[in-house]
């Protein structure tokens, strides 16, 4: 893939933006993830609502 020379000017500033400030992209989507198994843990994830063994059934 051959990128423009715009595409390959933001990709560097981008670059030197991550390499500044740290990948606050990724950081974001952690901090997501994170959250949704936090409030799956408390919760209880939709897959364990239809668990037999959540009502006292064998």
């Amino acid at each position: 893939m051959t990128l423009s020379p715009t595409e390959n000017i933001q990709l560097t500033i981008y670059d030197d933006l991550v390499r500044e400030r740290g990948d606050v992209v990724a950081e974001a989507k952690r901090a997501a993830e994170h959250t949704q198994h936090q409030a799956a843990a408390l919760l209880g994830s939709p897959d364990d609502a239809f668990a037999p063994w959540r009502y006292g059934t064998p």
